[in-house]
């Protein structure tokens, strides 16, 4: 399941609709991917504070000035999917 789905299913289900309901045969968390894409898009780049968080914690051992580019990847990434 891409993150797409997963968040879209998770907002589906936050505003109280049972996990698997559908609506005229579709499911209905699929209504929620356009919120799902609209959020990613507003968090794609991430704010100097953000990107100073994000390289104190320097999991993926790069060069710190690259961060912001590795983050900014990943929620491409997950825009793609789905």
């Amino acid at each position: 399941m891409s993150p797409i789905e997963r968040a879209a299913r998770a907002l589906c289900e936050l505003d109280g609709n049972p996990p698997g309901a559908t609506m005229d045969g579709k499911p209905l968390w699929q209504d929620y991917v356009s919120e799902v894409r609209a959020v990613l898009s507003a968090i794609r780049e991430p704010d100097a504070d953000h990107a100073r968080q994000i390289g104190l914690r320097n999991v993926w051992q790069c060069n710190p000035d690259d961060i912001g580019g590795v983050y900014s990847a990943m929620i491409d990434a997950a825009i793609e999917e789905g």
